[in-house]
């Protein structure tokens, strides 16, 4: 089943692989180049982790490097390369089809969408909302959102197709939102395997953390230190009257 994915993945996706050695140990570079009939992915990534990738919607190239790690740049015409490979991609994608033409095409359907904030929802402060599917074939999804009901498409943005090492992909898109109490999100993803789309809803906390645990906690510590105390007092009594 492996060696059939991996085989129908050539159809659309060229993907290679370098591994390589460092003083700080074993990393994996990968790069990636695909194609379809109307879309087309160019990414490069260290470990796991996109360095740069091919917009080719708004034609240019895009670096979704976070700001905690020493920035890589991409030497300059790396997004006209990108174009021209799509060109050899489609010409290497009209040959297999002429070549694999009864090869039978599996599909698989994303999982079911996770929903997460990156950071910890404080009331008023900007924040982002991740939407997460994995193991679909072939890609990409669609990814669609929500805010109380309504279609939100400003501050939405969604990272190329990600390879997993059984051939299927992962994907995320991002919300950029600000909390506020009563506010309901919606993630919907859509896909070739499915007849409706997947839905996960999100809401923000109507109520702030209870502040019983840390209260009992602390009653709790108090009881115990008191029970020290008078344990240790009637110890060095029972001593004196020995």
């Amino acid at each position: 089943m492996k060696l059939m994915k991996m085989m129908k993945m050539m159809v659309v996706l060229v993907l290679s692989c370098v591994l390589s050695v460092s003083a700080d140990g074993l990393h994996q570079d990968i790069a990636i180049t695909g194609c379809s009939d109307s879309d087309g992915e160019e990414m490069y990534a260290l470990d796991g982790e996109e360095k740069w990738y091919a917009d080719f919607i708004n034609k240019k190239g895009v670096e979704p490097q976070p700001s905690f790690m020493d920035h890589t740049s991409y030497v300059e015409g790396a997004y006209e390369n990108a174009v021209a490979q799509q060109q050899i991609c489609r010409q290497n994608l009209k040959t297999a089809r002429k070549v694999m033409k009864d090869f039978p095409v599996d599909q698989d359907p994303p999982s079911s969408p996770m929903i997460y904030s990156r950071d910890n929802v404080e009331l008023g402060q900007n924040n982002i909302l991740i939407c997460h599917v994995t193991g679909f074939y072939p890609a990409p999804v669609t990814f669609y959102w929500t805010k109380n009901n309504k279609n939100v498409t400003e501050g939405t943005s969604v990272n190329v197709p990600y390879p997993n090492k059984d051939g299927s992909f992962n994907q995320f898109s991002r919300l950029e939102f600000v909390p506020q109490l009563g506010d309901i999100y919606s993630c919907s993803v859509g896909h070739q395997t499915l007849d409706q789309p997947l839905t996960r809803i999100w809401d923000v906390e109507k109520t702030p953390p209870s502040v019983g645990p840390a209260v009992f906690c602390g009653v709790g510590l108090t009881v115990g230190l008191l029970g020290v105390a008078a344990g240790t007092f009637f110890l060095i009594k029972g001593n004196e009257c020995s």
